[in-house]
């Protein structure tokens, strides 16, 4: 990559678990930083690894996590849920979140899983990746938290 130093080279690989305290740590920085998620947060750890996770990946930056994505299983035969996507504010310039994805998608064209996702309205950075990275929009619906609130989503679909 052009215009790093050696060490600062973002490096895509699995998560293992000694990564998720770090990678729990860095999605409170990234919910201080942007909002986001709207749950999870009082146990960050649980949410990075929901029942239903078939694999996971932490983007690694100078030898620190910066940044989280899983795919996760819909229940249904053939489809994958790309989620819990997130890179810290100081990672974006490395094109992390990008990286990331294309990470899950191989991760998901390499098993033959249909891959979707959801993303909260108010996330226009996230859309604005989705978008260049090719995915389709399909749909829009209320994204039901626990408490009972709901927050307006939109669906895409992998390329």
């Amino acid at each position: 990559m052009s215009g790093t130093t050696a060490g600062s080279e973002l490096r895509i690989r699995p998560r293992r678990s000694s990564d998720l305290a770090e990678a729990a740590a860095a999605l409170v920085a990234v919910y201080e930083a942007d909002g986001y998620p709207v749950e999870g947060v009082a146990e960050p750890e649980r949410w990075l690894s929901p029942p239903e996770l078939l694999a996971a990946w932490v983007a690694e930056l100078s030898g620190r996590v910066v940044g989280h994505v899983a795919v996760s299983s819909t229940g249904s035969g053939g489809g994958g849920v790309l989620e819990r996507l997130f890179v810290l504010p100081e990672a974006r310039r490395h094109h992390a979140g990008e990286r990331l994805v294309r990470a899950a998608e191989a991760y998901a064209q390499a098993r033959n899983l249909a891959l979707e996702l959801e993303v909260l309205a108010k996330d226009e950075a996230a859309i604005r990746l989705y978008k260049r990275l090719g995915w389709s929009e399909t749909g829009r619906r209320a994204h039901q938290l626990e408490t009972g609130d709901s927050h307006p989503a939109l669906t895409f679909a992998a390329p």
